[in-house]
């Protein structure tokens, strides 16, 4: 069988292997699901998008993509979510995210996030940099795989939104982008600034850390400034990294001067 292309169909194991890291790198694509993640992917890098499998009556708005029809039974093997969208898209994964080299316009915002390890976090930090205007992230190689299905299903289709790095060379990254001009400010449970100090930055790398163990000392030995968020203490402990997230990316977007 062939698809609307006129090319053979894949096996459905071809998509479960997008699954994994080893299926996604060996393939060059990954998944993602549900109309309005798959239209925010299409608004962002429409030419990304390399195949669009569905259930039911083909959708019009996806008429220039490749198709393919699949019963329920067969999107439901494929899909990650507990009851399926009944839209997939099949999406190609950015050639340099694995590069230890930055773009060469990095822009203003730049988030980094040192080893943190839940998909949801990461694909909730990454949405919430995309929503605030965030030019870039920079993940460890320690961090969760940031086209990982929870992690996609997580960034609400915002992933391809902005550049992505994951790197082990991440403090070269952090140098680099210091010698381009940029500050580096730490969110740290040991900081002594305010991060109202965020607003005073134009050009920033806003660095987040390990979900237990927080920042590294290598990373906050570079840091030109670290904050702390006051928090009624004796009511809770400390935030989730992606709340304390939000809250830094928040009151950072003032700082570029229009």
């Amino acid at each position: 069988m062939k698809d609307n292309g006129g090319h053979p169909l894949k096996p459905l194991k071809w998509y479960r292997d997008l699954s994994s890291r080893r299926g996604r790198l060996a393939t060059g694509a990954f998944l993602v699901e549900g109309p309005r993640a798959i239209d925010q992917v299409m608004r962002s890098s429409p030419g990304s998008v390399m195949e669009i499998l569905y259930t039911g009556e083909q959708p019009p708005i996806y008429d220039k993509y490749a198709l393919r029809p699949l019963t329920d039974t067969q999107m439901q093997s494929i899909s990650s979510a507990r009851t399926s969208q009944g839209t997939i898209a099949v999406v190609r994964l950015p050639a340099d995210t694995d590069s230890d080299n930055l773009p060469g316009e990095a822009g203003h915002k730049i988030l980094l996030l040192e080893d943190i390890q839940d998909p949801g976090n990461v694909g909730t930090l990454i949405r919430t940099a995309a929503a605030f205007d965030y030019s870039g992230v920079i993940l460890t190689d320690k961090c969760a795989d940031p086209f990982s299905p929870k992690c996609i299903q997580s960034t609400a289709g915002s992933a391809l939104s902005l550049w992505i790095r994951r790197t082990a060379a991440y403090l070269d990254l952090v140098d680099e982008l210091k010698r381009r001009g940029h500050r580096l400010v730490a969110a740290d449970l040991g900081g002594a600034e305010d991060p109202l100090v965020l607003r005073g930055e134009d050009k920033l790398v806003l660095a987040l850390g390990n979900e237990a163990a927080g920042l590294s000392a290598a990373l906050l030995e570079k840091s030109d400034h670290t904050i702390k968020i006051s928090m009624a203490g004796a009511k809770a402990e400390s935030l989730n990294v992606a709340a304390c997230g939000a809250i830094c990316m928040y009151l950072s977007r003032r700082a570029i001067k229009k």
